[in-house]
């Protein structure tokens, strides 16, 4: 007796070492549509053939004998509702599922075009859920109740393909990742809204981003909940703000009550990256993260003191904020009472309208002696129990019901059906060819105004209907087909967040892009609206010509003039020979007209737009390599109010002060287009995680060489010994005007015409060899910053357009007669 009371004991004291450091995620792992057992990232997963420890219902075996992994080489497929029947360890504990599909023709069917259903205890994981053409493993974290038996349900979604998975991994997770009971403070872009109680039991988790700050990739074969975790730096706003924290290689302590080696991998908080003191933007540290909008978010924050070598201060403190307006103080020896201890926080987190959640660190200003630092982020959504129960069993009394709901869908849809009949033939009308503009193709108008003079509301919603435009510029969906060859993927020429681009031939030779939405994408409805009110309202020879749309059986295509040299990145990139390359006066002259098109969108329209995604992706070549700006889906009114902004663009392009202050002007655009300016120069891109950290943001590290004298280390090595010094003097200026912090510093896009134009006219005279290239005139012109030297007379009603442009703005002719660059100002 004593001796089983004493082993009772001894087992009690070491529950929790043994909680930390014996758990194995060893079941279940199933290798789906397989009969044999295949090895993949560390762990055996089973075929479901002839399953030992777990039931499948439904379903059938299918092979890709194109795969080179053997985990997809097989799948089950389901025409009907069909599971998997398995069994959690305990009960009241969390089971983590990841779900493997990689897409392949099934019986002359491409599963990439399936859409389905996936749920788990009441939890719709995933719904009309379509795999595209790559392969994807989705994650989940899902509460398990007093019945330890759960199913994984797939089902077909109404009209689809069949549903399918490759590989499932389902295992329960270790004690506590995620504490019953807790109170969490409730967090918006306002500040603190509430407080939110034991979410564990109600919410199931899907995690959206884990971030190892200031540390490596790290891949599931490392963590032991096989959990991937990415480095940080794509999400840094400013990278000058951070330095990275050397690896701490002693041993960490986890204390009860604080985190355990399962809620981040040791590499987690052994890396970490703190304020860095030195930088000139020292005031805080902030990521950015886009997410769905008006969804709740677990945001859990990991730290761990490895910095410090001794126990802090009761003073040591700094601050964590989310968004901008809450903040905590931090205080890690007081939370932990030691150094190398990991804890962490949890909040909940609304995005609301603004698509996007943002952290940051930041210091104390009476303190100067704790490191502000982080270790790592996880950001999971929030999914409420939908409270649909999955029945045991298939009683009769549920088959009645289902043939009474049945019986009203059929007949709903017969007298829908009646109904549309009678109205196609009393309105039926002949079908106009593609590409005319007869009254059958126009939108039907309720309103005398014109594109010319119409005020268009940006707010637009999910169910939002194209505009009465009376433009006649809409097509039928069957001549779009005709014009792509029946979307031929040999004629797609790009591909973006709306879909993908085809080239096509109208009827009169003419050749189009045409701009295809595809299911998943980032870009819906709402921005294929806003497209088409933008560009039916602006007409400009550098802004890429709309030629019509189709919005028939829920297309959503746009049609604009082709441009046959593509994008400026693929000129700046990808070209290999140096005969291929762009010399500078012709990038000078690309940078000029997308600069022409932007100022239009600033300054020559009654509401002006701000196009909130500049970059060089959207400024598009013609045969001439005219640039054009292309791509409205995400821009904005001016005067649009702050209070429903909402963070849209592109990584790389962002304006720090529309991140951290959620201000938007069209000095937002300025910034976005700096960055553009070098990327032409240095023929690299804004963002390119490949680097070293420093080096990985292109406006932090471009500007930095720059203040410091080191310009001719980002040139363009095919650039070198070809530019004019007083070309290259002025444009470097007019970039750091553009990447200015705050808008109020920044020059208009009209003064960066300018800026541009110059620079433009000094590298012309490099082979004249003007006098006005001596050292007396370089010097003075150094010495007084080209913005500050404008003609007086200098405004945008003082000159007439000389082209069929629209812009206001002064050719170059008429900007050059204000200036006498060959004598001092």
């Amino acid at each position: 007796m004593e001796s089983t009371l004493f082993i009772i004991i001894l087992l009690s004291a070491l529950s929790f070492v043994s909680s930390q450091s014996q758990y194995v995620p060893n079941r279940y792992f199933i290798n789906c549509g397989s009969n044999s057992d295949t090895d993949f990232t560390g762990k055996t997963f089973t075929g479901d053939e002839n399953p030992p420890t777990f039931s499948v219902f439904g379903g059938r075996k299918a092979e890709n004998n194109n795969s080179t992994s053997e985990i997809y080489k097989t799948a089950r497929v389901f025409t009907q509702k069909s599971w998997y029947e398995l069994e959690a360890d305990s009960d009241n504990t969390f089971v983590m599922v990841n779900l493997h599909f990689s897409p392949f023709s099934y019986n002359k069917i491409e599963l990439s075009t399936s859409k389905f259903n996936v749920s788990v205890s009441g939890f719709s994981l995933l719904s009309n859920f379509n795999v595209g053409n790559s392969t994807v493993i989705k994650n989940f974290i899902i509460p398990i109740g007093t019945k330890r038996k759960f199913r994984i349900v797939f089902t077909p979604s109404s009209g689809s393909s069949p549903a399918f998975v490759n590989a499932i991994e389902a295992f329960t997770t270790p004690p506590q990742l995620f504490k019953r009971g807790d109170t969490l403070n409730h967090i918006s872009p306002l500040g603190r809204d509430g407080e939110m109680n034991n979410i564990s039991s109600s919410y199931a988790f899907i995690p959206v981003y884990r971030i190892n700050v200031g540390g490596d990739r790290i891949d599931v074969d490392r963590d032991v909940l096989r959990r991937n975790w990415i480095p940080d730096d794509e999400f840094i706003v400013n990278n000058e703000s951070a330095k990275t924290v050397k690896p701490f290689d002693g041993a960490l302590t986890y204390k009860e009550d604080f985190a355990t080696r399962y809620d981040a991998p040791d590499s987690v908080y052994k890396t970490a990256k703190q304020l860095n003191g030195n930088s000139s933007a020292n005031n805080n540290v902030t990521w950015t993260f886009g997410v769905k909008k008006n969804t709740m978010f677990l945001v859990r924050v990991h730290i761990c003191d490895i910095i410090t070598t001794g126990l802090n201060n009761s003073d040591d403190e700094f601050n964590l904020f989310i968004y901008r307006n809450y903040s905590l103080v931090i205080n890690p020896g007081e939370v932990v009472q030691a150094v190398q201890v990991p804890f962490y926080f949890d909040f909940v987190v609304d995005s609301v309208e603004s698509g996007f959640v943002n952290v940051s660190i930041g210091a104390v200003s009476s303190n100067n002696t704790q490191p502000v630092l982080l270790n790592g982020l996880e950001i999971m959504e929030l999914l409420r129990n939908s409270g649909v129960v999955d029945p045991w069993n298939n009683g009769k009394s549920g088959s009645k019901k289902v043939y009474v709901v049945v019986g009203c869908v059929v007949g709903s849809v017969v007298i829908v059906l009646l109904i549309g009949v009678f109205i196609g033939f009393k309105y039926r009308k002949a079908k106009p060819a593609f590409g005319t503009k007869t009254e059958s193709n126009t939108v039907p108008s309720h309103g005398q105004s014109s594109y010319m003079s119409m005020n268009f509301d940006f707010t637009v919603n999910e169910s939002s209907q194209i505009p009465n435009l009376n433009l006649n510029l809409r097509f039928p969906f069957a001549d779009i087909v005709q014009v792509t060859n029946n979307f031929d993927e040999k004629l797609v020429i790009g591909k973006g967040g709306f879909g993908k681009v085809y080239r096509g031939t109208l009827r009169d030779g003419k050749s189009v892009a045409v701009k295809r939405a595809e299911t998943g994408h980032s870009q819906g409805r709402p921005e294929f609206v806003k497209e088409i009110m933008v560009l039916s309202k602006i007409q400009h020879q550098h802004l890429v010509s709309f030629i019509g749309y189709c919005d028939e059986n829920s297309e959503m295509i746009l049609v604009f003039e082709y441009m046959e040299k593509g994008t400026l990145q693929e000129h700046l990139y990808d070209m290999k020979k140096d005969d291929e390359k762009l010399p500078w006066s012709q990038r000078l002259e690309i940078c000029i007209s997308a600069a022409q098109g932007l100022h239009y969108l600033h300054t020559g329209l009654n509401e002006p737009i701000i196009h909130r995604d500049v970059k060089s992706t959207n400024i598009l070549l013609n045969e001439n390599y005219t640039a054009k700006v292309a791509d409205f889906g995400i821009s904005r009114l001016d005067n649009s109010d702050e209070g429903e902004m909402d963070i849209k663009g592109s990584f790389g392009y962002f304006d720090p002060e529309y991140i951290t202050c959620l201000k938007l002007t069209h000095k937002s655009d300025v910034y976005s287009f700096g960055v553009v300016l070098l990327e032409v120069l240095c023929a690299r891109k804004a963002l390119d995680t490949k680097l070293p950290s420093e080096e990985q943001n292109l406006a932090d590290w471009g500007i930095k060489q720059i203040k410091n004298g080191m310009e001719e280390k980002i040139i363009d090595p095919y650039l070198v010994d070809k530019i004019n010094p007083n070309s290259l003097r002025i444009y470097l200026e007019t970039v750091e005007k553009c990447l200015k912090s705050t808008g109020d510093e920044r020059p208009s896009m009209y003064d960066v015409l300018w800026g541009l134009e110059y620079a433009l006219k000094h590298q012309q005279k490099v082979v004249g060899k003007e006098p006005c290239e001596d050292s007396t005139v370089t010097a003075s012109l150094q010495s007084i910053p080209i913005f500050d030297h404008l003609p007086s007379n200098y405004e945008d009603n003082e000159y007439e357009v000389n082209d069929s442009s629209v812009s206001s703005f002064p050719s170059e002719s008429q900007v050059f007669s204000q200036l006498k660059i060959n004598e001092p100002r």
